[in-house]
């Protein structure tokens, strides 16, 4: 049978949680910091306070806007050619963003962040077999702020064939991001497939960022997938008790998704979870902390019980380099948040929560992944697998080695890594007493060295460069002149 689902809610404690959260939302509101973002609200029912831009809830608005939340959306390529479904029932690895340093996989250095290396990962994620997703994982510092995204589609677009994700920068950038999409898949009309999905990050506790709502809007209005993600700390942004956080994240995630509804009933949402707890000795975040994955967890809970999928962050952790601290802080979030039910789980390629990356990590978490997969598939109870016969005429003494069963099945029932050690000492030795990022860091350059830009239309490639270069000599004054009124 598949593995259980690690539950750390009871049914009454989520029902709990629920009506706590609408009270909240519908007593206490949030803070919504777009004029235009409240207008829809009030017309949608809800109470405004204009100087103080606190929005109220009702629980009838709340429950009408929920009705028209798709569970289930389709993710593709960005030549549509490659699709997946991502439901309460469905469970995707992805990419992991906010890179802004890196350890260089040649020099080990580490060094700021640039172009190439965002180009790089895109490379690595495509070639990852257990990763499904992609984003911008990684900030670069050497082209202008104002260029990153449609840089960054484009970079995507030649050499990717998965999905992939980009924040909600406000209005102009989140258009660019539209039209950019429009042009890479042919139209408008072939946009019902998703290859690009939006992270609104909710600003915690129980507001908005102006940039993060316009972001949000375009992408609704263009029905794109959006990602409603509190990073909300225990003990800072949040109460330092985890159930206290999950009350006000819920309530946050909720808030979100109804702004998302009333700009385009059935935009596809994605419940969101970055939170985590504070570091409490000196106020700063602890991604890698046990309760990550936790909350991870109940979130799962959560976001099911509202009939909607599930995105959470796992793999991060908070040490500096490649060592245990590392491997031993990813490994147990991911686990958690998998047999948690998280539906689209991002943990590629980072340390230092999240801030620095290494492609030698983002081949390691592939191989993760894979073993987080083969614990959640669990245990395949059948005539076939009880091997009864089998044992019967291997009987005492015997072994199993030669045995056609085996040879047919061991690939399917033992997951095979790529990277770890399983060779005796002395074979260990003669290949050059690797380690497992050694191992990763050849895999990575050997896909780097291999890799081929994917065949586009010359066609689409003129107009992807004519539309960053335009992009490019743009003031950056236009960009906060685009901006809403708050």
């Amino acid at each position: 049978m598949k593995s259980s689902r690690f539950e750390l809610l009871s049914r009454d404690e989520i029902e709990k949680i629920h009506g706590l959260s609408m009270e909240l939302l519908s007593e206490t509101g949030i803070k919504v910091n777009v004029k235009k973002m409240r207008e829809m609200l009030r017309e949608n029912g809800c109470g405004i306070d204009e100087e103080s831009r606190i929005v109220t809830f009702p629980r009838e608005v709340i429950e009408r806007c929920l009705k028209t939340v798709p569970r289930e959306f389709t993710l593709c390529g960005p030549a549509g050619e490659k699709e997946w479904t991502v439901n309460p029932e469905a469970q995707m690895f992805c990419g992991l963003s906010t890179a802004i340093n890196m350890y260089d996989l040649e020099t080990g250095d580490y060094r700021p962040t640039v172009i190439q290396d965002v180009v790089d990962h895109i490379v690595l994620m495509d070639h990852c077999d257990n990763i499904v997703a992609n984003q911008m994982d990684l900030w670069p510092g050497d082209i202008p702020m104002q260029t990153i995204h449609t840089d960054t589609m484009r970079a995507w677009a030649k050499n990717c064939t998965k999905p992939y994700s980009l924040g909600a920068y406000g209005v102009m950038a989140t258009r660019d991001m539209m039209n950019m999409l429009s042009i890479i898949m042919g139209g408008r009309e072939n946009m019902k497939k998703h290859a690009l999905t939006g992270i609104v990050s909710i600003q915690s506790p129980l507001s908005t960022a102006q940039i993060q709502i316009e972001g949000l809007m375009v992408f609704a209005e263009w029905g794109q997938p959006v990602i409603c993600s509190p990073e909300a700390m225990a003990g800072t942004t949040a109460p330092v008790s985890l159930a206290g956080l999950l009350v006000q994240h819920n309530a946050e995630i909720l808030a979100h998704i109804i702004m998302a509804q009333v700009v385009n009933p059935g935009t596809p949402v994605l419940y969101g979870s970055v939170s985590t707890i504070a570091e409490m000795r000196r106020g700063t975040v602890a991604l890698g902390a046990v309760e990550t994955g936790m909350i991870s967890a109940a979130s799962a809970q959560l976001a099911h019980f509202y009939d909607i999928p599930i995105r959470a962050v796992a793999g991060a952790t908070e040490s500096k380099t490649m060592d245990l601290q590392c491997g031993m802080e990813r490994q147990r979030s991911i686990m958690l948040a998998a047999l948690g039910g998280v539906n689209y789980i991002t943990c590629v390629g980072t340390l230092e929560s999240t801030t620095a990356a290494a492609h030698e990590l983002t081949v390691i978490d592939n191989e993760i992944i894979g073993a987080v997969m083969r614990a959640v598939r669990g245990i395949e109870v059948n005539d076939l697998n009880l091997a009864a016969d089998i044992i019967r005429k291997v009987g005492p003494d015997g072994n199993y080695l030669m045995e056609e069963h085996t040879q047919m099945n061991f690939r399917k029932e033992h997951y095979i890594p790529g990277t770890a050690s399983l060779e005796k000492r002395d074979i260990w030795e003669k290949d050059g007493m690797k380690n497992m990022t050694d191992r990763a860091a050849g895999r990575a350059r050997k896909i780097l060295a291999e890799h081929s830009e994917n065949e586009i239309d010359p066609k689409m490639e003129a107009e992807l460069d004519t539309y960053c270069k335009m992009v490019a000599e743009r003031d950056i004054s236009e960009f906060y002149n685009a901006e809403w009124e708050s």
